[in-house]
């Protein structure tokens, strides 16, 4: 295995371990959680969809992260989730806000908003490169299979060819 597909290997089971550890830790302690979007500085309105959406999403995630031939949606999905999270994280950190919501829900409740933060950045990272990896991987086995493919095509041809010569 080349240290391209090992980074990749990595990335993506880094980041299912995540997903696969907020999701699971929001779904045991469901109330608890839906007690924490409601101290969010966003409408209580939207704690229902998002109560469930969250860790669905999450879950949903994990498994295309894990599933290689559809790998790179996991990786799409997991860095735009991230980008979004972080932003909003940053924007708790630069005091955007009226107030400080409470801690992140359930996964990481102890640490500060600048340690979420930090390993927020960490795995948007870590997702935006793992999907710039998978892409140009994706790249190269369609390259590779279209070489064979043509490859075939032209010994297919040289056949026809050499069978209409001696024919005639």
């Amino acid at each position: 295995m080349k240290i391209k597909e090992w980074i990749l290997e990595i990335s993506a089971y880094l980041a299912a371990l995540l997903f696969l550890y907020t999701a699971v830790s929001k779904l045991i302690d469901l109330e608890t959680f839906r007690g924490q979007l409601n101290n969010q500085v966003f409408g209580n309105q939207y704690t229902p969809f998002l109560t469930y959406a969250i860790p669905l999403s999450e879950l949903a995630v994990t498994i295309l992260l894990v599933w290689p031939k559809i790998r790179v949606y996991g990786f799409a999905a997991f860095t735009c989730m991230m980008a979004a999270f972080t932003l909003y994280v940053a924007l708790v950190t630069a005091n955007y806000f009226d107030r400080i919501p409470c801690g992140c829900a359930t996964a990481f409740e102890h640490l500060s908003w600048s340690w979420h933060l930090a390993i927020n950045i960490f795995f948007t990272l870590l997702g935006g490169g793992g999907l710039i990896l998978q892409l140009i991987e994706n790249k190269t086995r369609v390259q590779a299979g279209a070489s064979k493919y043509s490859l075939r095509e032209d010994q297919e041809k040289a056949e026809n060819l050499q069978k209409r010569v001696s024919t005639s």
